[in-house]
């Protein structure tokens, strides 16, 4: 902190000075970012639903309650907010349900759907108009092993558990050294996994699904976990 009269030298000297209000206003702007999800209860959801409802009703009705229950569209989009994932598309969160929702209840499940469909505009906020992405990949024998856990009882032995956060970690402090997102782009089967377990300590890691990546990007692989040294 410095003395408003002290601003012209700061700035002079290279330094960048922002008034006390706008670091407030950031720091709460982040704060509620990060916690959007806790924030999110069903009479938030239900205030979202009658708004797009006056335009939207039929598709509305078609999703809640004919299809889902209030509770389980709330759990959607709590974990789409919880990865930083934007609900303003509401439209096409809605559409996908409809899709899907009459022969899958999970809301994990319908999470991995609409993340699919939503993946140009997940993408493009990670990686805004680069055609080429900078990623974070698994090693293909660290991901064979995953997918055999996966197919087991879901559960990483502890020690693999261990050695892949510790990985994930230097490797995403090799990307940030780079200036590159902290993307890491993994098979969709393991990216719910991946996040769940990954996120609770790396808070800055993303985790997209091949599946979520559009057509037109080229992914490129600049570093890697499990990667021998």
């Amino acid at each position: 902190w410095i003395d408003a009269s002290q601003r012209e030298r700061a700035q002079v000297y290279g330094y960048t000075v922002v008034d006390a209000s706008t670091v407030v206003a950031t720091h709460l702007n982040h704060l509620l970012h990060r916690h959007a999800s806790e924030m999110l209860g069903r009479q938030e959801v239900q205030k979202l639903l009658d708004k797009l409802g006056s335009e939207q009703k039929s598709l509305v009705e078609e999703v809640v309650p004919k299809a889902l229950s209030l509770t389980a569209f709330t759990r959607v989009l709590q974990q789409l907010l919880d990865e930083d994932v934007s609900i303003r598309d509401l439209r096409t969160i809605l559409d996908t349900l409809a899709e899907h929702a009459t022969h899958q209840q999970d809301p994990t499940e319908l999470t991995a759907l609409v993340r699919i469909a939503l993946g140009r505009a997940i993408t493009e906020q990670w990686f805004a108009g680069q055609a080429s992405l900078n990623v974070i990949g698994l090693e293909p024998q660290l991901e064979q092993v995953l997918n055999q856990a996966m197919n087991g009882n879901g559960a990483l032995e502890p020690g693999l558990a261990d050695t892949l956060m510790q990985q994930t970690a230097a490797a995403v402090e090799r990307q940030q050294s780079r200036d590159e997102p902290t993307v890491l782009v993994v098979q969709h089967g393991l990216r719910a996994l991946l996040a769940r377990f990954l996120r609770r300590q790396i808070k800055s890691l993303v985790v997209l699904s091949q599946a979520e990546i559009p057509d037109d990007r080229n992914l490129r692989v600049t570093t890697t976990i499990g990667a021998s040294s």
